[in-house]
């Protein structure tokens, strides 16, 4: 299937993603560890546009993204643990949401850390509303993928593993266990499987987010 390589850093919620998309489909890859203070020649070369990872290298063929790149490694390697729905509309659903997590969850939960007073309270209610779509959709479900794990699922994993870091440097609390109770034990179920809990970092709430790539 030819040479693969991941351009990463654990300081990114991003990255991980794919690493878990290929453990799951068996792939064998390099993981090359990217400085984000002080980005390398090779991250230059394979995403020269946004200059930004993860950007994961096939045959020196660059594909960059994140929710792009699991798109690829499932079309790719489709023989093995298939993570979009084969449904069109589910197909279609789980991209939706994949995308509306990554632009108004975490964009949202990143952007109240650094709000104050009132501006501060406007920004967490809104994220604990942008929560609570996704906590419809696990409704019935273990997994946002069903019975496994699934895109959906790889998508948000950057929940259980740095909303609490987010929470803990805002000082907010954006997913309260007793009103989402169904996405806290979607938390709890997705990091104990194995493939997840293996390459799962738990940063510190002192970790710098603002390097995040």
């Amino acid at each position: 299937m030819g040479e693969v390589k991941v351009i990463g850093s654990t300081l990114s919620l991003f990255c991980t993603r794919i690493e878990w998309a290929l453990k799951l489909k068996g792939v064998e890859y390099e993981y090359i560890a990217e400085d984000l203070m002080n980005k390398s020649p090779i991250l230059l070369k394979y995403n020269s546009v946004h200059k930004k990872i993860p950007v994961l290298v096939r045959n020196d063929k660059p594909i960059a993204e994140s929710l792009v790149i699991l798109e690829y490694i499932d079309e790719f390697w489709k023989e093995k643990y298939p993570l979009l729905p084969e449904d069109p509309s589910e197909r279609a659903m789980a991209r939706f949401w994949a995308k509306f997590a990554d632009e108004k969850c975490v964009m949202g939960a990143f952007g109240a850390c650094w709000k104050e007073g009132e501006e501060k309270d406007t920004a967490v209610e809104s994220a604990i509303e942008n929560f609570a779509y996704l906590e419809k959709q696990i409704e019935g479900k273990k997994y946002f993928g069903g019975e496994e794990i699934g895109y959906l699922d790889l998508a948000l994993g950057w929940i259980p593993h740095w909303l609490n870091v987010m929470e803990q440097v805002g000082e907010m609390k954006v997913v309260d266990g007793e009103k989402l109770p169904l996405l806290n034990e979607w938390c709890h179920n997705f990091i104990q499987v194995p493939v997840i809990s293996k390459l799962s970092t738990f940063p510190s709430h002192n970790c710098p987010l603002s390097r995040l790539g």
